[in-house]
């Protein structure tokens, strides 16, 4: 998998919430700090992802009816 696939930042977002999960049991603020940051990272690097793909089909769209 490439790291510019939307795919990537999904699967750190789905760790990063289940580590949250793990933390309701034995809460640890600085660790709840550090998940909702790498899930606040994980959602910009989906949002680009998905924007860089879009992009690209309309780029090939433009070239194939040219």
């Amino acid at each position: 998998m490439s790291d510019d696939d939307w795919r990537h930042p999904v699967i750190n977002g789905v760790g990063a919430v289940l580590l949250l999960i793990s933390l309701i049991y034995k809460p640890n603020p600085a660790s709840i700090a550090i998940e909702f940051s790498w899930f606040a990272i994980s959602l910009i690097g989906l949002v680009r992802a998905l924007k860089n793909r879009q992009r690209a089909k309309a780029e090939n769209a433009s070239t194939t009816s040219s």
